[in-house]
């Protein structure tokens, strides 16, 4: 069976429209140690999510997510802070989502290590934000053994650093609280 000349050009043209689709759904992030991540962040936080809240933007163009944190510890920036709250692009305002791909996801009531920086989202937004999307949050999980913390960047595939790591602080295994409150700690006093 011949196909028509039309056919084929339409095939083709479906064909490499797809083809040229694929790279626009994905993120590329270049793995970032915990050294990079407390040197180029003002803060580090553990906390406690108290509550999310998704809305527009004045305009009407983006949907914005405030979380609001409760530190239990202060690893870099301001010991006295009782209350974080920072921005992300992204979020559910009635049946409208809308997903940064990379970026990390959060629940009320668990507890994250949250590496914290202040960021023009638009021109004329500049806000508290996790900057280095789904590499600045660590999720903290209670397990028989001990609290260990776990990169979200473990669902994203990351680009080998100079080093040639690619996979993120902790991997497959996480790392204990203690370990990145120390390492933390470590990289922000080396400054």
């Amino acid at each position: 069976m011949r196909l028509s000349p039309h056919v084929t050009r339409c095939a083709l043209a479906l064909a490499l429209t797809a083809i040229a689709a694929i790279p626009a759904g994905a993120t590329t992030l270049i793995r970032q140690g915990l050294d990079k991540l407390t040197a180029e962040n003002q803060s580090v936080v553990h906390g406690k999510v108290l509550d999310i809240h998704s809305y527009w933007n004045a305009d009407h163009s983006m949907i914005l997510t405030d979380i609001r944190v409760v530190p239990s510890a202060v690893l870099k920036g301001d010991p006295a802070a009782r209350e974080v709250t920072f921005t992300m692009l992204g979020g559910t305002v009635g049946e409208v989502t809308t997903l940064i791909i990379g970026g990390p996801e959060f629940v009320p009531g668990a507890e994250y290590v949250l590496f914290l920086n202040r960021e023009q989202l638009r021109d004329d937004l500049e806000v508290l934000t996790v900057r280095d999307l789904s590499q600045g949050a660590f999720e903290i999980a209670d397990l028989g053994g001990g609290r260990r913390v776990y990169s979200q960047a473990l669902g994203h595939p990351l680009l080998p650093d100079r080093q040639g790591l690619s996979e993120p602080p902790g991997g497959l295994e996480g790392m204990t609280l203690d370990e990145i409150f120390t390492q933390v700690r470590q990289f922000a006093g080396d400054r």
